[in-house]
């Protein structure tokens, strides 16, 4: 089975989420944690928890995925930054511990000018923080496109975060398809070298979820803007050969195109009848 699903608004809870998710048919979902570009965050309702968990078994919701806000930098210049990126994501990790199965994204950053090692040093001393805290929850770390003083440019970058976190059991990576192909991985033309420099670098066990997007700008922009589904740079073969690829079609998909919930559905109707033609 191929798991697709959309980013939706968390703003009217779970239960309504996985009730949007099977309208549109989706059989998981994304959301964000909370306002993305803020730092608020909605009381969390354990009765609509508890209404959404039993809605997601009895229609096969899997493996959703929480998105931290994008004004998190757990490497940035300033420490109090950098602390607010840590309670924040405390924060997250003690809501999602309510939602077995549940995964949680986060940007790495921006080192600002500092250099990527101290970057690296800033992200990985907060998630070792974060580990002596305890959870169950699985941190994903996100691919990026490379603009600016973007941490995660390339496969090398993540490694290197997750080998200095004491404990990683519970750290893997989310391939985001714009930003790679904004990064210079050629996704289109030999996807299968792209996953052999993911494995040769991180390991293929660590990737655990796709962000599907199209790219408005060509291979190694640096840009990251963008696209609906077949409309963009990378094209609809593209994304047919990944979601049915032998080494990632077990994994998680999840669109951040711009789009409403009309236009996700299109795109996951596409999918899966593309993605069935190409398997039949």
């Amino acid at each position: 089975m191929i798991y697709l699903g959309a980013h939706l608004s968390s703003s009217k809870g779970f239960y309504k989420m996985g009730r949007a998710a099977m309208a549109i048919g989706a059989n998981t979902f994304q959301f964000f944690t909370r306002n993305p570009r803020g730092a608020k965050a909605k009381q969390l309702d354990l009765a609509d928890v508890e209404q959404y968990l039993e809605f997601a078994k009895e229609h096969g919701i899997a493996q959703i995925l929480a998105h931290a806000p994008y004004t998190l930098n757990a490497c940035a210049k300033d420490c109090d930054l950098r602390r607010f990126a840590y309670e924040t994501m405390c924060d997250d990790l003690k809501r999602l511990a309510h939602i077995p199965g549940a995964m949680y994204n986060f940007h790495p950053g921006s080192h600002v000018k500092q250099g990527a090692q101290a970057g690296i040093s800033y992200i990985c001393d907060l998630l070792n923080r974060m580990n002596e805290q305890g959870h169950e929850t699985t941190i994903l770390l996100e691919t990026m496109a490379g603009k600016g003083t973007e941490i995660g440019r390339s496969f090398e970058e993540l490694r290197a975060v997750i080998d200095q976190v004491e404990d990683s059991r519970r750290l893997g990576v989310c391939l985001d398809t714009c930003h790679v192909f904004d990064g210079g991985y050629d996704i289109v033309n030999d996807l299968d070298a792209v996953l052999k420099e993911f494995d040769q670098a991180i390991g293929i066990k660590r990737l655990m979820a796709i962000h599907l997007n199209d790219s408005k700008n060509p291979l190694g922009s640096h840009k990251d803007r963008h696209e609906k589904i077949g409309e963009g740079e990378i094209g609809l073969a593209a994304f047919v050969s990944i979601v049915t690829h032998p080494k990632l079609r077990q994994l998680p998909f999840y669109l951040e195109t711009p789009n409403d919930l009309d236009g996700y559905q299109r795109e996951i109707a596409l999918l899966r009848e593309k993605a069935e033609h190409e398997e039949a």
